[in-house]
This record gives C-alpha cells, structure tokens and sequence, in this order.
C-alpha cells in the first residue's frame, strides 16, 4: 500500500528530475540539447526523461525546435524571472568596474558566478579592440571547469570539494568531450598560478585568462574573465592585462563588502 510518505517522497524525486533536465535544457542556450544528451547527462531512462518533457513543453517551460527535434528553455522559464529583476546584485555593483576594465585592456570582460555544479555567465562588457572575441553569451549555464571561469572558480574551493564537483559532472563532461582527470590538472594549475589560462580559447586563434573576486574571507564571489585574440594575451601583454583583471577584481570585492557593512549596520541599528 502506498503512503502519503511514500507519494510526498515520489512528488519530490519528480521535481527534483524536472529543474534538473531544466538546468541540462539551460546549457543549450539557443542551439538547444538532444534527447540522447539528455539522457546521458541526466542518468535518466529515456522513458523518464520523455515524460518530463513532455509535462515541461506541456507548462511551457521547455519547447521542442520541430526541425532540429532538440529541446531548449521555453517562454514561461523567462517570464518567471522577470519577477526578480534584481536577482544578481553582484553584476549591478560590478559593471561600471567591468567596463572600465573592458576600456583599459580594450577586449571582452565576463563575469561568471559559481551556482551549484555550474559556473554561469552573467555580465559581458565588450572593449575597444576592433576584434571582440563574444565566445559565450550572457546567461551560458556550464558544468564548472569547462572554459577558464569554471576552472577559476574550482581553484577557489576546497581540492577535495572542487574533485567530488567535477567528478558529478563527469557524464555531462563526457559529451562535451571533456575528462575529470584534464579538468582536475587545468585546476591544480591554477590553484597553483592564482588565475586560470587557456592559450588556446574556445574559438581558434583566441585566448582567455580568469580570475577569482575574492572576499576578505577568501571566497569567490565570482570570476572575472578576459577573451582576446590570441596575440593580444601573448607573454608581452600577458602581465598588463592579468594586473588590470587583479585590480577589478579587487575594487568589485571591496564595494561589495562596503555595501555588506552598510547593509548589516541598517539591520542592527
């Protein structure tokens, strides 16, 4: 016999199942995911994962494109999130230092925050360089250590937390092409050089270098990313550029541990 236990706990799974193919349908941004991705990355069956969907697309929170047959995020995920517009105060406090910083080095400046086993884009200031290298867009989802904030990012965290984080993505990993043990070195390189570098970037003849904002504790509230041309992130202006990024990441890290004093103070006065 079946208890209210028993459903309770099975409504829960199923939400669970759901905002988690949500978050895989996320990483496809505008190209959308396949079925079989979805089903590896997810762990699911294909059954499983077939009726998720189709109560998704059925609430408008996933949507199938009718000639690729790939899934992607569906209006009523974007409507939601118009109710909380303020929902990245990070990025409001940051953006007149990232662009100031997209000035002085004139390429493209992201900024990246860590949201559970993701690292997500969430600001992007474009320079004066007349080649601007865009290679992800504002709101890209990626298992973290896949491009150089991911791997900023877990260079911050514990070693052991930072392995357990890049070995639970090891199926999305997989069809990305990625391996734990490639994301696990490229960590260590940077827990070891304080930045993240990837001489050769996502795009050919590219380049980008990411660091950690650092809070007085030592957390990382985000990352700061530079993507260039690769000759613009060569040894000659490698050490210009990196000392640019140190000193945003700073001033980004100060203004909000003033604003988080001020905010403290108003509560206990």
């Amino acid at each position: 016999m079946t208890t209210a236990a028993d459903e309770g706990a099975g409504g829960a799974q199923t939400v669970r199942r759901a905002l988690a193919l949500l978050r895989l349908v996320a990483c496809g941004q505008e190209r959308g995911v396949r079925l079989v991705d979805l089903e590896r990355m997810s762990g699911l069956n294909r059954p499983t994962v077939h009726r998720l969907l189709k109560t998704l697309i059925q609430e408008g929170a996933v949507e199938q494109d009718a000639a690729t047959r790939r899934y992607l995020i569906g209006p009523e995920v974007s409507l939601l999130g118009l109710a909380r517009t303020r929902r990245f105060p990070l990025l409001t406090l940051a953006e007149p230092y990232l662009a100031e910083l997209a000035d002085q080095v004139g390429d493209t400046v992201f900024l990246s925050i860590r949201h559970g086993h993701d690292s997500i884009c969430i600001g992007r200031c474009t320079g004066h360089h007349p080649i601007q290298v865009l290679s992800i867009e504002v709101g890209v989802r990626r298992p973290l250590g896949v491009g150089v904030s991911g791997v900023a990012l877990l260079a911050n965290l514990d070693p052991a937390l930072s392995r357990v984080l890049v070995e639970d993505n090891a199926a999305r990993l997989g069809v990305l092409g990625e391996r734990v043990d490639d994301i696990l070195a490229r960590v260590e390189q940077a827990r070891e050089r304080g930045l993240a570098h990837a001489p050769a970037g996502l795009m050919p003849g590219t380049s980008a270098v990411a660091l950690p904002i650092l809070t007085p504790a030592g957390e990382a509230l985000g990352a700061v990313t530079v993507t260039a041309m690769a000759e613009r992130l060569a040894p000659q202006r490698f050490g210009m550029v990196t000392a640019r990024m140190r000193e945003t990441a700073a001033a980004i890290a100060a203004r909000h541990a003033q604003l988080a004093q001020a905010s403290a103070k108003r509560v206990t006065a």
